[in-house]
């Protein structure tokens, strides 16, 4: 008989053994992990419980039945059995006190920014006041030559007017702008709204030894033409506004009166500079509130 024979007759085949060799550790791993299973289940519901008791009893702190419960107790361990609560109630002091102080403090910086800015918006007029731009220039009768052909600066037309009074007598005035030679100069980067007007004026002298040729021809129709430049880093002047009107005087009338105002908006930069021209020259009148120049900045 041979020795395989006797194996599969006295024990388990070789196939057998095996088997059972890898169903004994896979069992051992399922019997680990089932029981970790019910050891942290037990832990979780033993903490949900804890937790439970936490929240009822701190919900029972804030009851007059726990407070009457503890006071009517006849233990002498009453006073230890009140400290859990005594120190709930403790925190929940703390944090009422710490909203409260949050609170009064929020409200005490705003009362104290609306006395110091009592119209709310005070404090941002004040800063775009700082940063206005405008100029008003007026003109002056008593300077007798304030015009200079413009011609000197390239292909301008018509007369500079090179004088303007900025010295806030009347209406006049400068806000961060510079005026030289009747040009105002730029001092910020943006849009601004320039306008300008002229008076021209024309009179028939009284008892003047005029011809009849001469004075027939004094009143023959004339252009009248305001003209507003910029100056720029270019070596010539850049016309931005043009208005023009045609005289046409009446032989018996003693006055001529007419008024040319025009304006827009346009962006200037620093440094650059803006002037008026006019033809006939010795037609204006340099009224103070006829005859004006001016900008300001809109943005």
């Amino acid at each position: 008989m041979s020795l395989k024979t006797l194996i599969s007759r006295d024990g388990p085949s070789l196939s057998q053994a095996c088997g059972l060799l890898f169903l004994f550790p896979l069992m051992v791993q399922v019997l680990l992990f089932a029981a970790t299973y019910l050891y942290f289940t037990n832990e979780l519901k033993q903490l949900a419980q804890l937790q439970d008791a936490n929240s009822q009893s701190s919900l029972e702190c804030l009851t007059k039945e726990y407070l009457g419960a503890r006071l009517g107790d006849p233990s002498g361990d009453a006073e230890q059995e009140d400290l859990p609560c005594l120190q709930f109630k403790w925190q929940l002091q703390q944090l009422i006190r710490k909203e409260l102080l949050t609170i009064y403090k929020d409200s005490s910086a705003s009362q104290d920014k609306s006395q110091n800015n009592p119209f709310g918006a005070r404090e941002k007029f004040n800063q775009s006041a700082v940063q206005r731009v405008a100029a008003h220039l007026t003109g002056n009768r008593q300077m007798s030559s304030p015009f200079s052909r413009s011609s000197l600066l390239g292909r301008a037309l018509g007369w500079k007017i090179k004088y303007w009074e900025s010295s806030r007598k009347g209406h006049s005035f400068l806000h961060n702008v510079d005026v030289v030679d009747g040009e105002l100069i730029i001092s910020q980067t943006g849009y601004y709204y320039i306008y300008s007007q002229t008076y021209f004026r024309f009179q028939e002298l009284e008892g003047s030894s005029v011809s009849a040729l001469s004075e027939e021809r004094s009143k023959q129709p004339k252009q009248l033409v305001q003209y507003i430049y910029k100056v720029t880093s270019y070596p010539e002047p850049i016309l931005l506004l043009k208005s023009v009107k045609t005289s046409c005087w009446s032989k018996n009338s003693e006055y001529g009166l007419y008024s040319i105002y025009q304006g827009g908006v346009f962006e200037l930069r620093e440094n650059e500079r803006i002037f008026v021209s006019v033809s006939n020259e010795k037609l204006i009148d340099m009224d103070k509130e006829a005859s004006f120049f001016g900008a300001f900045l809109i943005g």
